[in-house]
């Protein structure tokens, strides 16, 4: 006999966010999910929901697509050696995230920068988070370092074996744009995406990143915009907004007027669709479990942008950029999920509303693959209603 498939229903929600800047707000109360991936969103009446094997009552309360940090410094399983923290993911879960990319392991206690050694971390690293997921979040981890003396064969290598992420450009001893821009187009040619240091050094090593440094690079994504932690002058800011194709990232642990700054400038650029976010962290700064959600409020309401775009931001905008299954409310996607409300006693006549006025929302349960990784948050201040597993 086959075994019949997991099939999740989501009924009685409120109101559905697509992640998608150019509709973000869809006119439907219910989700389906079979096996993991959506099947078919919109009204429950014209939805086939019979034989579920799971039904959430969203009880009235938001539906996003699961948020997405395009920036952590993981190093092994569910620990931090830099802040010495255990569990900082699953706490990363409670703020709503479903996804993480690593923009490098470079808190990984004498990490080896000789070419064998760090393309042998890399690999490691992809395989044990491909391996082990903490608390169900995936993270997209294996971001070599790019070090002198890497050659073609190299990226050659590191693809073959999974790696398809770069750690943060000028993390290491490459610091001059020349010979960076000719690694990151050996990483591109092989399927491998670049993120770059922008801004001041953050760790013993790094060094000043400016704007023609990422501008002669060339990487997919410039990384924290904003800085990480101090940024670029706002001309140099403004610049690589306007020659950039690449991704935009705005992080929490950069400058929050830089990031507004960035913001706005891409908005009168047409820009928006290049906004992704993250948290840079663990990093000197902490962990921030509730980072991506402080960035969308934070950005809604000192940015201007309706909440319903901000949260686009952390979900569809950086699944396009990084070539994610996950991040929109689409047929085939991953059935990755937030469902969230207007924090208790928060103001604003709505989640939408509370938000915009740099309100957090509060978490009521997160879905990762179609399956419940977590209910009321630990972290998040109380929703004002929280959905049932039927």
């Amino acid at each position: 006999m086959t075994e019949r498939p997991h099939k999740l229903v989501i009924r009685n929600i409120g109101l559905i966010l697509s992640g998608r800047l150019e509709q973000p707000i869809l006119d439907g109360d219910c989700v389906v999910a079979i096996d993991g991936k959506i099947s078919a969103w919109g009204r429950e009446k014209d939805l086939d929901t019979g034989e579920a094997s799971s039904v959430v009552d969203a009880n009235g309360v938001t539906l996003a697509p699961g948020l997405i940090d395009s920036h952590v410094h993981p190093v092994v399983g569910d620990y931090t050696p830099r802040q010495q923290q255990l569990n900082w993911i699953d706490s990363s879960l409670n703020g709503g995230i479903t996804t993480m990319i690593s923009a490098g392991e470079v808190h990984t206690p004498g990490r080896p920068k000789d070419i064998v050694g760090l393309k042998a971390l890399a690999i490691a690293t992809q395989r044990m988070y491909e391996n082990f997921r903490p608390s169900g979040v995936k993270v997209h981890a294996g971001a070599p370092v790019i070090e002198h003396g890497m050659t073609e064969e190299d990226f050659r290598d590191l693809a073959a074996a999974g790696v398809t992420l770069l750690g943060e450009v000028g993390l290491g001893s490459v610091k001059d744009g020349k010979t960076a821009r000719q690694m990151v187009d050996w990483a591109r040619k092989y399927g491998i995406q670049s993120t770059i240091h922008t801004g001041g050094p953050s760790i013993p090593g790094s060094g000043l990143i400016d704007a023609d440094m990422v501008l002669e690079t060339g990487t997919d994504v410039v990384g924290h915009i904003n800085g990480g932690h101090s940024a670029l002058p706002d001309d140099q800011i403004v610049c690589l907004c306007d020659k950039c194709s690449s991704g935009l990232e705005i992080v929490h642990n950069g400058n929050e007027r830089s990031a507004v700054l960035a913001l706005n400038t891409a908005r009168e650029l047409g820009k928006l669709d290049q906004i992704i976010l993250g948290t840079d962290g663990p990093a000197g700064s902490g962990v921030q479990p509730l980072g991506i959600l402080r960035m969308v409020a934070m950005l809604s309401a000192f940015g201007g942008v309706p909440a319903e775009q901000a949260f686009c931001f952390a979900t569809g905008n950086t699944a396009r950029q990084r070539n994610l299954d996950t991040g929109l409310i689409e047929a085939g996607r991953a059935a990755d999920f937030v469902l969230m409300d207007q924090a208790l006693h928060a103001p604003g006549r709505n989640i939408l509303e509370s938000v915009a006025q740099g309100n957090l929302p509060g978490i009521g349960m997160v879905i990762i693959d179609g399956q419940v990784r977590c209910a009321r948050s630990r972290n998040t201040p109380p929703a004002a209603r929280i959905p049932l597993i039927v």
